[in-house]
């Protein structure tokens, strides 16, 4: 198993039938997860689509994920949790210093993948919505007031996703206080063959 350190990123290829195992090594721990077309980066994951036709913010096991081009990039085959995020933007230098008050930010999961995604020239203004794997959000029914919360996973929780098409991967080990409970952990990832 690959080890992501805490408060960092990775990127790596992940061709079309592939599956990738992503764990929670100690526990509560969120990976920001973001995916493009290998061969036309322009084509990438999308969280409006994926949760227009799942007709849920709820994804989970059985759920494909769509691009910005309403092809499907890869479908969840196993999910030990069942609650993870796809509404919040990748937290940044920017997120540290509005919401945390931070004088000197850290550069968040959106810097760590624009860090990782620049071999593959992928642009900063090209890295969109993440996949935030393991990420509780809970939503009020009535206001729309949004909360983070502790994750749901404990160590060695994971996911698997199976790749419908090539794909250039991005990955973190979070970098925010409160989507990991206030303490920083490493992710784990493989890659394994199709069934």
């Amino acid at each position: 198993m690959n080890t992501i350190p805490p408060r960092s990123g990775a990127a790596f290829i992940l061709k079309k039938g592939e599956r990738l195992t992503i764990t929670d090594i100690q526990g509560e721990q969120v990976s920001d997860f973001i995916c493009f077309n290998e061969h036309d980066p322009k084509e990438y994951l999308s969280s409006g689509r994926t949760i227009d036709y799942a007709e849920t913010i709820f994804l989970t096991k059985g759920n494909p994920f769509y691009s910005n081009r309403s092809n499907i990039m890869f479908e969840i085959v196993e999910d030990t949790v069942g609650r993870h995020d796809f509404l919040l933007t990748p937290c940044s230098a920017d997120t540290f210093r509005i919401i945390y008050g931070d004088t000197q930010p850290h550069r968040g999961c959106f810097g760590n993948l624009c860090e990782a995604l620049e071999p593959y020239g992928i642009t900063p203004d090209e890295i969109p919505i993440c996949f935030n794997v393991f990420m509780h959000v809970a939503v009020d029914g009535e206001s729309g007031k949004i909360s983070v919360l502790p994750p749901k996973s404990g160590a060695g929780d994971h996911i698997v996703i199976e790749a419908k098409m090539d794909l250039i991967v991005g990955m973190t080990a979070c970098s925010a206080e409160m989507s990991n409970n206030y303490s920083f952990k490493p992710i784990g990832y493989s890659v394994n063959a199709g069934l």
